[in-house]
């Protein structure tokens, strides 16, 4: 190549890497048989596409967009996309389902509450329907107030003078 070619491409394209990538893909339109805007002067097909750059025979617009289109894996095409109406109509349902799944909480509440407010003598049935005496939870006393010492045994009044 010579140097004047890319000094002269330079001026054209600015950027060094920019025109690699446009002659590079001038290059290859060539090899594929694209027309040729200059004579050809026995040169290789980078020199060709350098030339015609400095030239300007060629749209750099055009290329570009080339060579965009060729190095893209995934191609977007504009589709319609749904009805944000649809979308906000399941939003509403999902609402809804929520909507009645706290009732049925707030029903559940309810029902516990009542279970809780439950009388003595309701409690004293229960207990004998499951077999268990009903005086069991009165055993405990608050006359027998005896100290327990660390151990967890009783403290007597007296004082352990042996220690």
């Amino acid at each position: 190549m010579a140097r004047v070619t890319v000094e002269d491409c330079v001026l054209k394209i600015p950027n060094r890497f920019d025109l690699v990538l446009v002659a590079g893909q001038r290059a290859r339109d060539v090899a594929s048989g694209a027309q040729l805007t200059i004579d050809r002067d026995n040169d290789k097909n980078p020199v060709v596409a350098l030339r015609e750059i400095a030239d300007e025979t060629v749209d750099l617009d055009e290329l570009r967009e080339a060579l965009v289109t060729g190095l893209q894996k995934h191609v977007e095409i504009d589709e319609p996309e749904e009805d944000d109406f649809d979308a906000l109509g399941l939003d509403r349902e999902l609402n809804l389902d929520m909507a009645g799944a706290n009732e049925a909480e707030e029903v559940e509440a309810d029902a516990l509450t009542v279970h809780q407010n439950v009388s003595d003598e309701d409690l004293d049935a229960a207990m004998v329907a499951l077999g268990l005496s009903p005086d069991a939870g009165d055993d405990v006393s608050d006359e027998d107030d005896g100290d327990l010492s660390e151990e967890g045994g009783m403290v007597s009044g007296e004082d352990d003078e042996d220690v």
